[in-house]
């Protein structure tokens, strides 16, 4: 192969355009040959570390030589990290590259055997596809999430894992099979029916025991027991990771980096709008108790995000866990502020009730709102004007979620507003007035933009209800202080804002906290001190 004849590209300025997603990235030299395969997961921080200057300098002998070497690289965006492993070690395979170690001795992801010929069938690690009569499952990146799933099939279907041939005594004997029948007292054709049921387990039936699990993990997190909640939680994560579809990539199925716009047009495309959905707001409900029920609304702006306009919200009138109703009070509040807030640019006087904003116009507010936020005019007289409604409203959650969204909307004028949902189990997007769900093909652009949305506000929810949880366990320490009410409590909280600002609070100051005396601020001081 001729080497290339162009110049050397700078690589530091196509770094930009590389995304903050996962994926592998493949860098060649001048003869376009592929010298390296590395995966990330984060594609620009990782590619851009390699031309910063104090990387060449610091580098050693090997990493100095590919850097020299390099001419050019591309990267390819992945849904997760786990099929970035995938990927790279697919890639290693296929190119050799002479700078890469790992993964040129063919060590292959870990594959679950079942051989439904035996009597008493077994689930069992491989490495190799063998063509047998044998089930395969896989494979998976995560061995760790995969052996903690296999020990979960054991005590929930109670089937066999390791070892060969029919139940050992000690397996007859042992508690961790006799679900829902005694091993003892079970048959072989008994026996392969909890079989059947395990391999439909990991072929990705698993929204049934996910519900079993998160059930316990609620009831724990209600009693206090936030140890509990937390394995069950990792015990979730496990089975997700497991039983989730993934990918094989094959020579010609590639995937290819993001291009958002791109990705943009072929969701307009899809969902048959009238105009590409420019800026979209995804709304996710995150709850693991009754405490403390958190939401959360990104916005996409161009097909990337928009960091700036992100919200967090802590549901207030929902008792109990009601994702539909939550998910409403969410929206109402959203909505009936940007409504406000428009109104308030166009020089309109907002009324008390701001959910019946709508009805002071003889407008419909949707046209207000866009009128108003497309104008260049306003925009130039009052910064505020870049408050908009979005194109598009996504809801994640299926036909429950959307019907509670869509008759919030309603009841703000916005009926015309576009928003759908999507459902994580099958990744189905649900419309307003549409009976069946639209599916579409889990490597279309338009599927990949939803999910990195959808993803991106179920971690900014996660993340707002971690922190809600840390502070209510930090807050409950005051609960086995003797002599603080639930009353004295709130003004403790209330003053210093947190238990931390508390414990380094001197009694001098605690004691000046209205209702508390010398005598009690001293016992929060010594108590706090211990604990």
């Amino acid at each position: 192969m001729a080497p290339s004849t162009k110049e050397r590209p700078d690589l530091q300025k196509r770094v930009h355009e590389v995304p903050h997603k996962p994926g592998v990235y493949l860098m060649r030299d001048r003869f376009n040959r592929v010298i390296y395969v590395g995966k990330a997961r984060d594609l620009r921080k990782r590619v851009g570390s390699y031309f910063l200057p104090s990387k060449l300098a610091q580098a050693d002998l090997k990493t100095r030589a590919m850097l020299d070497a390099v001419w050019d690289f591309e990267t390819h965006v992945v849904r997760s990290e786990a099929e970035s492993v995938l990927l790279e070690g697919k890639l290693i395979k296929e190119y050799r590259p002479r700078y890469n170690i790992s993964f040129r001795d063919d060590k292959r992801f870990l594959l679950v055997k079942a051989d439904m010929s035996e009597e008493w069938p077994r689930f069992r690690l491989a490495r190799f596809k063998k063509n047998d009569t044998a089930r395969y499952f896989g494979p998976y990146a995560d061995a760790g999430a995969l052996r903690q799933t296999l020990n979960l099939m054991r005590k929930k279907f109670g089937v066999l894992t390791f070892g060969r041939g029919s139940p050992t005594e000690r397996e007859l004997k042992s508690s961790t099979y006799q679900v829902p029948v005694r091993l003892s007292e079970t048959s072989a054709e008994q026996y392969r029916e909890r079989v059947i049921q395990a391999c439909e387990f990991l072929e990705g039936h698993s929204r049934e025991m996910i519900a079993t699990l998160e059930e316990e993990m609620q009831k724990a997190a209600k009693k206090m027991d936030f140890e509990k909640a937390a394995e069950l939680r990792n015990m979730i994560e496990d089975v997700r990771e497991t039983t989730k579809p993934v990918r094989r990539f094959t020579r010609g199925s590639l995937p290819s980096a993001i291009d958002p716009m791109a990705d943009v047009q072929a969701l307009a495309d899809a969902l048959q709008l009238p105009r590409a959905p420019r800026v979209m707001e995804c709304f996710d409900i995150s709850n693991i108790s009754t405490t403390h029920v958190a939401a959360s609304m990104v916005c996409f702006r161009n097909g990337v995000p928009d960091k700036d306009n992100y919200r967090r919200y802590r549901v207030r009138t929902v008792e109990g866990q009601d994702d539909f109703a939550s998910m409403a009070e969410v929206v109402r509040r959203r909505y009936s502020r940007v409504l406000l807030m428009i109104s308030e640019t166009g020089n309109r006087k907002p009324e008390s009730d701001v959910a019946d904003t709508a009805e002071y116009s003889q407008e419909n507010a949707f046209e207000i709102a866009q009128r108003i936020a497309e104008s260049p005019q306003s925009a130039i007289r009052n910064p505020q004007s870049c408050v908009r409604l979005p194109d598009l409203i996504i809801v994640d959650g299926g036909k429950g979620q959307l019907s509670a969204a869509c008759r919030e909307l309603q009841r703000l004028g916005l009926h015309d507003l576009p928003i759908i949902g999507l459902a994580k189990e099958h990744e189905e997007i649900y419309r307003p007035g549409r009976a069946l769900p639209l599916q579409l093909p889990i490597d279309s652009n338009a599927l990949r933009l939803l999910q990195r949305i959808r993803d991106e506000a179920h971690r900014f929810a996660n993340a707002y209800h971690q922190l809600l949880m840390k502070k209510r366990i930090g807050e409950s320490i005051l609960d086995d202080c003797p002599g603080v009410s639930q009353n004295r409590k709130n003004l403790l909280l209330r003053k210093f804002g947190s238990v931390n600002r508390l414990r380094k609070a001197t009694v001098e100051k605690i004691a000046s906290t209205e209702g508390i005396g010398r005598k009690l601020a001293e016992e929060v001081h010594r108590f706090l001190q211990r604990h």
